[in-house]
């Protein structure tokens, strides 16, 4: 037995010599996972000196009017982002020194509150009314101590029923209403994004989604673009 197993390997693997051309090209490839591509809106920009330094800091809603807000200040303001979604308060404080940085910064743009009322398995928001607050208000005194003149963009609308993918959030009125008072008491300037954007939520937001079109962040971007304008020609 021992003799015939060299032979029974060495014709194994002849056979393969063998083989049509076709047979081994026709051998599917392994598989290649694409790498996604970084998203240009997280990208560092270049400051142009000169210019004032606006930074941008909220969820996915601000990601999606960052560039067009950044075009409409071209030649007037450098508009930086944080490089992330923000997510909710409990990740603005824990990550806020590192967002901020060293340089200085002449007008901060900032909003928190659609993933602070995103009901999560326990039942719970994410972040409770109280705690919000609480946040908010660390939030606000770390950015006041930068000197820089302080924007707040309300948290745009929810839309009711069910959604896409599966969430359930909280009320946006009680969470707005929260950081309306944090902010009068503390002299920060509040752009009305959700009632800017109300009025035409049936044809700039998407279907059954929290996020916007092309044409509703960029009719957000206005907005944003014009409450930065108004605070850097003081």
């Amino acid at each position: 037995m021992k003799t015939l197993l060299p032979l029974f390997f060495g014709l194994f693997a002849a056979s393969f010599l063998f083989l049509p051309p076709t047979t081994l090209a026709q051998q599917p490839a392994p598989a290649v996972k694409a790498k996604r591509a970084p998203n240009p809106v997280m990208a560092p920009i270049q400051d142009v000196a000169g210019l004032p330094r606006v930074l941008l800091i909220g969820d996915s809603i601000s990601i999606g009017y960052t560039v067009p807000t950044r075009k409409l200040l071209e030649g007037k303001a450098n508009v930086h982002r944080i490089p992330t979604n923000g997510g909710p308060t409990k990740n603005g404080v824990a990550n806020i020194t590192k967002w901020l940085g060293t340089g200085k910064w002449d007008v901060i743009h900032f909003n928190w509150g659609i993933h602070d009322l995103k009901y999560m398995p326990d039942g719970k928001r994410q972040v409770e009314p109280a705690d919000y607050e609480a946040n908010l208000r660390s939030l606000v005194a770390t950015l006041k101590a930068t000197g820089a003149k302080l924007i707040w963009a309300t948290t745009t609308p929810i839309p009711e029923g069910e959604l896409t993918p599966q969430r359930k959030f909280g009320l946006v009125p009680e969470y707005n209403a929260i950081a309306a008072k944090v902010m009068a008491e503390n002299g920060v300037a509040i752009d009305d994004l959700n009632a800017h954007i109300t009025p035409n939520l049936a044809t700039m937001q998407n279907p059954r989604d929290v996020h916007y079109t092309a044409a509703g962040s960029e009719y957000l971007a206005k907005k944003v673009a014009e409450e930065i304008g108004k605070v850097l020609a003081k």
